[in-house]
């Protein structure tokens, strides 16, 4: 679908997509009140030929009484965003309809009190409906922005009344291809402190929207040049003056955001990792929350990494070490996720990347990996070895700045690991041969934590094919207690890191 600008100063409905139609017509039907607009997002995205997912209708008063009405009439659920400032929504065939009361006494004051002008866009839904086509409301010059690709808020105030709206900008420049004017660009440093008061929620939801961008890296990139990251995420700055020994060319800042940028080229590019990038690809997509998946996850992940670097760097015999900044850096990941308010899986699952991120480097120090060292990693990361499988790509191929397919190819420890995932799930599938009941009678032991460490090695050998019976099960633990060996060590980690 290409650019409407040729059509002028009118959006023609058919510009909006079938979906959004049937839901508009839905909202006429359910008895939009004289003077509804669609407002937004779904004018802007019609005019740049972009899919419409989400509608945005505002009314001069009487939201909440509409949003019940389209929802009865489309069997849906309404739900309320704000009952004191009159806003709901509704979704239904994959469209999400947000309808609000206008913010200021006239349709042209509520489009000047939003963020930018190229939202600050309206049509009249009756006109739009009933001629197929409606003029555009455009107070602040939306349409001649979008023609030259700029960004900028209606006013200066826009920013300051809602600081979020600057972290928003560089979400938009990127995803629909815009640039800040160089005012705006100062309006939007001039406001970035401000962030520190914004709800820790809507922060995190404007981040994970940033960090699901296709060029999440680079939006991160603008948003520290706009002085936004480092409120946002404040570890940067240690990060930013932490220089890093060879092989590494980058200080840690450089390093993690190259990490973050290798995660943009190659989740586009998972085919590539033949013969599981399909598999990959769809393990990826995985919700965690928020509107957050693994992807976002992943690039969370690159980001933190080695956020404790700067912390933990020790010089040692004129070396620079990093000791245990693999164990550090999971604790500020679980800070900042609590801080941001992450939805718990996220948060757990970046936290276990960021504490397990050198243990596949440390599997390959070793030279030959060992049945045993792989079939640990397995259990010990489960679904998550293979996020941190490719969090150890874009690592390895951030340490000089290469592709990660690149790196791919000269990582043979990563593909057999990541071929060999599906095997390994499915031996450990199998049912147990000893249970938690059997080691009790047999050796007359209080329920405890020694059940569980003996349980534990009864499984190893039975996943690494050492025993293929309940009764050599039993003898393999008679061995083990006659010789009162300690169970297997610890998952590896914490090891000096590169």
């Amino acid at each position: 679908m290409g650019s409407a600008f040729s059509t002028g100063a009118e959006l023609r409905l058919g510009r909006l997509g079938r979906p959004a139609v049937a839901l508009l017509r839905a909202a006429h039907a359910a008895g939009a009140p004289a003077g509804t607009v669609v407002v937004g997002g779904a004018v802007r995205d019609a005019l740049l030929g972009r899919p419409v997912k989400d509608v945005d209708l505002a009314v001069p008063a009487g939201a909440l009484g509409l949003t019940r009405r389209l929802a009865d009439r489309l069997d849906a659920t309404p739900v309320v965003l704000d009952a004191e400032r009159g806003a709901g929504r509704v979704a239904a065939a994959g469209v999400q309809v947000d309808v609000c009361d206008f913010r200021a006494p006239t349709l042209e004051g509520d489009l000047l009190a939003r963020d930018f002008t190229v939202n600050a866009l309206a049509v009249d839904l009756t006109r739009l409906l009933g001629r197929g086509r409606a003029r555009l409301v455009d107070p602040g010059g939306g349409v001649a922005d979008l023609r030259a690709r700029r960004l900028r808020p209606p006013s200066s105030r826009v920013l300051t009344d809602d600081p979020l709206r600057a972290l928003r900008a560089v979400r938009l420049e990127a995803q629909l291809g815009l640039r800040l004017t160089p005012a705006a660009a100062r309006e939007v440093r001039a406001v970035a402190a401000d962030l520190r008061a914004v709800a820790a929620e809507r922060v995190r939801d404007e981040l994970l929207l940033l960090l699901a961008l296709p060029d999440a890296g680079r939006a991160l990139r603008r948003a520290d040049a706009l002085a936004l990251l480092a409120v946002v995420l404040p570890e940067v700055e240690p990060m930013r003056a932490t220089a890093q020994p060879a092989p590494h060319r980058f200080d840690v800042l450089e390093h993690s955001l190259r990490a973050v940028g290798g995660c943009d080229r190659l989740l586009p590019r998972l085919a590539a990792l033949d013969p599981v990038g399909d598999e990959l690809a769809a393990h990826l997509v995985a919700p965690l929350g928020a509107g957050a998946d693994r992807r976002v996850a992943l690039r969370l992940a690159a980001l933190l990494h080695d956020v404790a670097k700067p912390e933990t760097r020790r010089e040692v015999a004129g070396r620079v070490r990093f000791f245990e900044h693999d164990v550090v850096g999971a604790r500020r990941a679980r800070e900042i996720a609590e801080r941001l308010r992450l939805p718990a899986r996220l948060a757990a699952l970046v936290e276990r990347l960021v504490r397990h991120h050198l243990r596949p480097m440390h599997l390959g120090q070793v030279g030959r990996v060992t049945r045993r060292a792989q079939y640990r990693f397995y259990r010990d990361l489960g679904q998550d070895a293979r996020d941190l499988l490719l969090l150890a790509l874009v690592d390895a191929a951030a340490v000089t700045g290469i592709s990660p397919l690149v790196a791919w190819r000269r990582a043979p420890l990563i593909r057999d690991l990541l071929a060999g995932w599906a095997e390994e799930q499915g031996t450990l599938a199998a049912a147990p041969l000893v249970r938690g009941g059997d080691v009790i009678a047999r050796y007359a032991l209080p329920p405890g934590p020694e059940i569980g460490r003996l349980l534990a090695r009864a499984r190893e050998a039975q996943d690494l094919g050492r025993v293929r019976s309940r009764d050599e099960a039993l003898a393999f633990l008679d061995s083990i207690v006659r010789s009162g060996s300690q169970p297997a060590g610890a998952p590896e980690g914490g090891a000096p890191g590169a």
